[in-house]
């Protein structure tokens, strides 16, 4: 985790400058406090190392599709990218700590640095990172106006229809972009400077905090795989929908709101896929006695299941979501024809609660091409199975 997670350190500069070592103490009513967010790599093998009931996690081992230069530019980064700017709010207690705020100083940390006057007394901390997308349009909002206790991040509706979700919704909602945040409080700037350590070199008594920076958007990586297709199905329509996952999430806690709604994200249809591991070097023997498929594949982010913290959450067993997950996938066949593929995909994204690979699989000899006049084909609805296994039903 030390790889995805993000250290902020608090120093508090206690003192004067141009102070003899030693300095008094009690020089002014306040002190000035720098956070530093060091620079660490995030990626998905720090945070998708956990324990599922298969065992360890190993996303690269359970992923097909792979990520190439074309993904890249249609879809960005497979994993998450590290932020550098970001939003602070700071909140004086008083006397007291742990008690609701009154009070709220916003500002904008551009770089990994932010200088401020704090009061002596209690401070909770709160920090995000800014959201920022390559065409300028940011699905994100912030609700800091329903209560100073917290902010609550939301996404809006799309214009796709929404499929298997909860009922008050028809249409399906724009995923989150990757958002972290670190929440501190009881945080004390006391005036005999306990727990402060004095700095001989710049003359100053510093106080030091580490909180730390989690995503608060998960990552799942989705793929049907197409076997035995012989050029059956050759499209798709590039859309896709994953139901059932938060719309709000928390963002001082990482909590996932009680509203279950559609996700709505993009996929892409990649012929003559090899079924080995992603990442496996292209001279690996293993390739030549591989299975060729078609594979329908994508990446979206979410704020996780209902009512979750997934952050506190450390196996599979305390995931407390009673929720229906659906993946649907929109497919054309050769015929010109196009119909809806609905997977039930609950257990797997119980399995996965931080993110991971949800994978459905098709042998197409047992799904007959749609010919039905005057519009689309079939909806068929699949049943999820365990791992590995590959989904049969009849039409």
């Amino acid at each position: 985790m030390s790889k995805l997670r993000k250290l902020i350190s608090l120093i508090g500069l206690m003192g004067l400058m141009g102070c003899k070592p030693e300095p008094p103490l009690h020089l002014y009513d306040g002190g000035d406090i720098d956070v530093t967010l060091p620079t660490v790599k995030l990626d998905l093998e720090a945070y998708w190392d956990y324990e599922t009931i298969y065992g360890i996690y190993n996303w690269r081992a359970d992923w097909y599709y792979g990520w190439d230069e074309a993904d890249q530019a249609l879809f960005g980064n497979i994993g998450y990218t590290e932020p550098d700017v970001f939003m602070i709010r700071r909140y004086y207690t008083g006397s007291e700590a742990y008690v609701p705020h009154t009070n709220v100083y916003a500002a904008t940390i551009v770089g990994n640095t932010f200088h401020g006057k704090y009061n002596w007394g209690f401070w909770d901390i709160l920090v995000w990172n800014d959201v920022t997308t390559p065409d300028g349009v940011q699905s994100l909002n912030f609700d800091e106006q329903t209560s100073l206790d917290y902010v609550t991040a939301y996404t809006n509706q799309s214009m796709s229809p929404a499929r298997y979700q909860a009922p008050r919704y028809t249409r399906a909602f724009y995923q989150p972009e990757e958002l972290f945040s670190a929440y501190e409080q009881g945080i004390e700037i006391n005036r005999d400077l306990s727990g402060f350590v004095y700095d001989p070199i710049n003359n100053v008594y510093i106080k030091k905090l580490n909180m730390v920076l989690e995503p608060i958007t998960y990552i799942y990586l989705t793929e049907v795989i197409l076997h035995n297709n012989n050029g059956r199905i050759t499209a798709v329509d590039g859309n896709a929908n994953l139901s059932g996952m938060a719309r709000t999430a928390v963002v001082n806690t990482g909590t996932a709101g009680n509203d279950p709604i559609t996700v709505y994200y993009h996929v892409k249809f990649k012929k003559d896929c090899v079924i080995v591991p992603f990442g496996t070097p292209a001279d690996d023997p293993i390739r030549l006695t591989a299975e060729h498929v078609d594979i329908v594949g994508g990446r979206l982010t979410t704020f996780g299941m209902c009512g979750q913290t997934p952050r506190n959450i450390h196996h599979a067993s305390e995931v407390t979501d009673n929720i229906n997950h659906y993946m649907d996938v929109t497919m054309q066949f050769n015929n010109g024809m196009d119909s809806t593929f609905v997977f039930n995909v609950t257990d797997q994204v119980r399995e996965h609660w931080k993110g991971g690979v949800i994978r459905v699989e098709l042998d197409l000899d047992t799904i007959p091409i749609p010919s039905r006049q005057g519009g689309s084909g079939f909806d068929a609805v699949v049943k999820d199975v365990e791992d590995g296994g590959t989904y049969e039903f009849d039409m």
